[in-house]
């Protein structure tokens, strides 16, 4: 695979991340640049695992993920969707600290598992065109490294955002995880 093509397959595979990010980022308080890098670190990370992930489940059991991963995605995008919507809605308790708005590390992790599964199925067609050991890894190191970047620029770029719509953007985000775990879920059942 040549790196032009790892670098597009990189940016293609890291949309989702930025999306999520900019929403995160709208909805952070304080510790920004901080939970930024937190942010673009987990969602490296996890997008960096899940093409090797792919291809290893592509080696070993062809099909099998393809059969389910829409679904999955759906489920986890569309629950933390949810969350930040009602999160948004909920009356908070005044006697609740007014510390900064974070992420737990689940929520976060799971997130980006939803935004990854994608990747995951890049990985599993990769393994049918024989991709080897080293351009599987390549592609890993590519996806993980621009999903970094793209998340710390969306949570920036999401951060400005929040200054000006506040609870608003909380649910904007909310909404956009929700669609792309929706249009997730319709590319694999009609096939666009």
């Amino acid at each position: 695979m040549s790196p032009f093509a790892v670098l597009l397959l990189s940016a293609s595979m890291s949309v989702d991340a930025f999306a999520v990010a900019v929403g995160r980022g709208a909805t952070e308080t304080r510790g920004r640049m901080a939970e930024a890098l937190r942010t673009g670190f987990v969602f490296g990370v996890v997008e960096a695992i899940t093409p090797f992930l792919g291809w290893l489940a592509g080696i070993a059991a062809a099909g099998w993920v393809a059969s389910f991963d829409h679904w999955l995605a759906f489920a986890l995008l569309a629950a933390v969707g949810l969350h930040m919507i009602y999160g948004a809605f909920k009356v908070e308790d005044e006697t609740e600290d007014a510390g900064p708005k974070r992420a737990s590390l689940l929520v976060l992790i799971v997130t980006a598992l939803g935004t990854s599964l994608d990747a995951m199925a890049v990985g599993l067609s990769l393994a049918f065109v024989d991709l080897d050991l080293f351009g599987i890894l390549a592609v890993s190191l590519g996806v993980g490294f621009t999903t970094f970047l793209f998340a710390v620029i969306g949570m920036s770029l999401g951060n400005v955002i929040g200054e000006r719509l506040g609870k608003v953007a909380e649910v904007i985000a909310g909404v956009v995880l929700f669609s792309i775990g929706s249009m997730i879920l319709w590319e694999h059942l009609t096939g666009a």
